[in-house]
């Protein structure tokens, strides 16, 4: 009797993990798929400072489409500068376009100055094609304020794991 209980106990921890497995591979598939929808390789992102106050919030999840082929002045768009990790949520405020690409200037709405400053050096404008990853189409207030707690604060991520692990045990 003691084999049987532990062959049960055995088949109900493999269940258990194969449906873990399950939902990792499920959210990986929605990711692609959403990234591939919205032809960015980020199609969500937090936003993380308060430069676009009043419009978006510190916390504000964003959803970015990139399908469009030019983007006009008073879009905001999401981009990112060569040699910087975090993307920037930022307005377009100027527009240069020809027939071979797009280029902009980008500002916070809270912000006094325009983004040159903080684009690649000797760089003035940016290139639709190459570093913006796509023009916000929506957002939800403050969902995404849980990612910038985990980031601030590396030990609530072993807090929020040490949990999981609890539930899954019980």
């Amino acid at each position: 009797m003691l084999t049987a209980f532990s062959g049960a106990k055995l088949r109900q921890t493999l269940v258990e993990g194969l449906n873990f497995c399950l939902v990792l591979t499920t959210a990986f598939m929605f990711w692609k798929g959403l990234s591939v929808a919205a032809n960015s390789h980020s199609p969500i992102v937090v936003v993380l400072s308060g430069s676009m106050e009043p419009a978006f919030q510190r916390g504000d999840i964003l959803f970015l489409w990139n399908r469009a082929p030019r983007v006009k002045v008073g879009d905001v768009v999401v981009y990112e500068v060569r040699g910087r990790e975090i993307p920037i949520v930022h307005r377009i405020v100027r527009n240069h376009v020809s027939a071979q690409k797009q280029l902009l200037l980008t500002k916070g709405d809270n912000n006094a100055m325009d983004d040159v400053e903080l684009y690649a050096y000797r760089q003035f404008y940016l290139n639709r094609d190459k570093e913006v990853i796509g023009a916000v189409k929506g957002y939800i207030p403050w969902v995404g304020y849980v990612t910038i707690m985990l980031s601030d604060h590396p030990w609530m991520k072993y807090l929020m794991l040490l949990g999981i692990g609890f539930t899954a045990m019980t």
